[in-house]
């Protein structure tokens, strides 16, 4: 298996295809919207620039193809959020994993695994003492294995 590094601003269009593989594969092409790329274009400054700040609140980490140069294996994307501090967490610092994808032709070589172990470390480091993310079917037993569990989340959401 290829080496896990964090990603750089050149990896950020390869994000992105890899982030739209992510959706396809949990939302399906039941719309035209949903397999829309053409966010893509207007994105790919802003994930240029936010994998460029070292020391900001956004880590991804990445694994090469290791048969295509220049493109990604998997990935997986968090970001560090600070909530107002509470028993067990009195700083407030949480992770919060947003992205992980795998291209269809390298799963099932632990490359989600091993990227998901460098962000948790990062997490760690920077004084997060709990970690979110949403969970599709297929990705439940790798997350649980990880010690992630399912909690009673009264989440709401408003688009604007």
């Amino acid at each position: 298996m290829s080496e896990v590094r964090r990603a750089t601003p050149e990896d950020a269009g390869e994000l992105l295809r890899l982030r739209q593989v992510m959706i396809d594969s949990v939302f399906g092409a039941r719309s035209s919207a949903e397999s829309d790329t053409s966010w893509h274009a207007e994105s790919v400054t802003t994930v240029r620039r936010r994998l460029g700040e070292s020391e900001g609140d956004l880590a991804a980490f990445v694994i090469d193809h290791p048969e295509r140069p220049g493109r990604l294996a998997a990935l997986v994307v968090g970001t560090l959020e600070y909530r107002i501090g509470r028993a067990g967490n009195p700083h407030g610092k949480v992770g919060h994993v947003f992205s992980v994808a795998t291209d269809p032709d390298q799963r099932r070589r632990g490359h989600a695994r091993a990227c998901m172990e460098a962000l948790l470390d990062w997490f760690r480091e920077r004084g997060a003492v709990s970690v979110d993310l949403n969970a599709s079917a297929d990705a439940e037993p790798l997350y649980a294995s990880l010690g992630f569990v399912r909690k009673p989340d009264p989440s709401m959401r408003l688009n604007l």
